[in-house]
Order: structure tokens, then sequence, then C-alpha cells
């Protein structure tokens, strides 16, 4: 062999990937220069950096749905990361175009939620300056966060891709969402993302008693399937069938399955994400976040002599504390409300 491990690789993606694919030795680059690395491409470097980064090993520690549940099974938002990189892997595979890209995006797209999952983003929203939401937040962690104030210094296409990936309720497709992506795989993670909450929330849901699958509605079982896998599988399959790359599309999806999917997604909403049930005690965690933030932001020393967490430079304090609290595991939030707002016995003051 001639040359290095990573020209090898990178010689492979030539020859493999489709003409459309985004390629390692093409990537627009970094916001920093850095030294090629002999063993990895470009995108297998940046996953890399991610996987062994902290933020990434907190996200075990995050809610997905349902708060502290009681048992094993159910998913955070380490879990559904994973389940979003395996989807959208399967996807760029069929495809031809770039799988460690792809999953490069899948495993930072969510580095920056914040405890309690979508409710603690809420809280957050409220009181950040200048709002608060996930996807700007976990750019700011591989940009400035990340490896003591340096940042992962990432690619502008995982970057990009990160920054693309969420739709809330809002259009599921690229096309005609108002949102262009660097590269087809961005398009990937975001049609993942959702393939992959929304079956897994359904199967959570049922696991908790909410809802029972014979609940969903006929429409959604017949164009997708009865089950957790079947779902996955006429999902995953309508986007790479319905993809043409050759003929200069997107990343899409049928209009049937796409109908169908939008449907499960609102069934969700309606029986999962707003069920009183679920709300109660996430507005719980709620007022976690908001009496912490507001005790931390009262007094600029307080990040520094409790928890030895300085603002960066250029940053004011109450940049430092959204940094801080949204990086938080639900139990560490927990811990450190309790330690700041519940009186403690004189003796162990």
């Amino acid at each position: 062999m001639t040359g290095t491990i990573r020209q090898m690789l990178e010689e492979q993606e030539v020859r493999t990937l489709h003409p459309r694919a985004a390629l390692s030795a093409a990537s627009r680059g970094r916001e920093r220069p850095l030294a090629a690395d002999d063993l990895r491409p470009a995108y297998q470097r940046d996953r890399d950096r991610v996987v062994h980064c902290k933020s990434f090993r907190r996200l075990q520690g995050k809610t997905q749905v349902f708060l502290a549940p009681r048992g094993d099974h159910y998913r955070n938002r380490l879990t559904h990361t994973l389940e979003v990189a395996q989807v959208a892997r399967s996807i760029a595979r069929a495809l031809r175009l770039n799988e460690m890209l792809v999953e490069a995006i899948c495993m930072g797209h969510d580095l920056g939620h914040t405890p309690f999952g979508h409710a603690g983003e809420r809280a957050l929203d409220a009181l950040a300056e200048g709002g608060f939401h996930h996807v700007r937040q976990s750019v700011r962690v591989v940009e400035v966060l990340e490896a003591g104030g340096e940042g992962l210094n990432l690619t502008a296409e995982v970057r990009d891709g990160i920054l693309r990936h969420s739709k809330g309720r809002g259009n599921v497709l690229m096309t005609g969402s108002g949102a262009k992506a660097l590269t087809l795989e961005a398009e990937i993670v975001r049609l993942a993302d959702i393939i992959a909450y929304v079956n897994h929330d359904l199967d959570d849901a049922v696991r908790a008693g909410l809802l029972a699958e014979d609940e969903v509605p006929a429409e959604v079982r017949r164009a997708l399937g009865a089950s957790h896998g079947e779902r996955l599988a006429t999902l995953v399959g309508d986007v790479i069938r319905a993809t043409d790359l050759d003929g200069g599309g997107h990343v899409e999806m049928s209009p049937a399955v796409h109908e169908a999917l939008i449907a499960l997604r609102e069934f969700l909403y309606r029986r999962v994400y707003e069920n009183p049930a679920v709300n109660d005690e996430l507005q719980k965690a709620q007022r976690i976040l908001r009496e912490l933030y507001a005790w931390l932001a009262a007094d600029p020393e307080r990040l520094r002599r409790r928890f030895e967490v300085a603002p960066r430079p250029g940053d004011s304090v109450a940049r430092a504390v959204t940094d801080f609290v949204s990086g938080m595991t639900d139990r560490f939030a927990l811990e450190a409300w309790e330690s700041v707002v519940v009186p403690r016995p004189w003796s162990i003051l």
C-alpha cells in the first residue's frame, strides 16, 4: 500500500460513493487549520471527536420524553442519538452517500439539549438572553464550549448538519422548509431524527401504559405497519426508494408515507407529548431549572464559588449560566437545585 490509510479511505470514497456525496477530502474545512490525520478522513475524525467529548457522555443522563422512568428500557437522549445514527447510516449506505459524515452529524445533533427534555428547553427559552434552542446550543457546544473552551473544531459540513437537523412541528422534508443544507447527508439526518423519535417514543409510551399499539390511527398502521419493526422498515425503505439523486433531487419521501409520518407525529403530540400525566412531572422539572437559573444569575460569584465555573472571556453571567444549566444531566440539575434551594441542617453546613 502506498500513501497513508487516510488517503486509501479517501480514494475508496471517490470510487464507491455517489457523485453527489460529500467527500472527506473535499471538505470546506475547519474554523482552525488542523493537520491531516494519517489514519482517519475528516468526517471520521469528527465523529470520534464528538463521541469522546464530555457533552456526549452526559446525554445518557438527559430525558428523552419520560422523566426518571422506573425501568431500564426507556430511551434517554443518548439512546435516541444512537437510534438516529442507525437509521441515518442505513439510508446513507443504500444511497451511496457518506456514512461517516452522517454519523458525525447524528452523534453531535443533540449535544446542546437541556436536562428534562423539551420541557427544560422551554424553561431556558423563557429565561435566557435571546431565548434558547437546543440546535443553536449544540452548535455552540462543538464550536466553543467543549475541549476546555476551545471547541471541537469540526468540519463545516458537520456543523451545518447539526444546525439543520431540527424541525419541531414544522416541515419534515428539507424541500419546502426554507432551510438549505450544505450536503445531502444533512438531509438524511433531518429525516432520520423524526423516523427514530416517533418510533421509539411510541414504543416507550406503550411500555409506560399511556396507550396501546392498536390505538395508533388505522390509516397510519395501514401505511407504515402495525409494529415498531414494520414502521422502521417502511419509513427507511420509502426514503431510499423515493430519493432520486441521479435526477438532482433532495432526500425525499413518497407523499403517502410522508402524510402517514406527519399523522403519527400529531398523534404522539396529542397522546404523549401533551399528555397531562407526562407534563405534570415535567412542569416540576421546569420549576427546578427556573429557580436554579435565578439563583445563579442573581450573584456573579455563585457559579465560581459553588461550582468552580467562570464565564468565558466576553460572555455575560447570564450566558455562562445558560451554558452551565443547559449542559446538566437531570440528576445533576436536581442535586444542584437541592443544594441551593432546600435548607440543610446546621450541623452539615
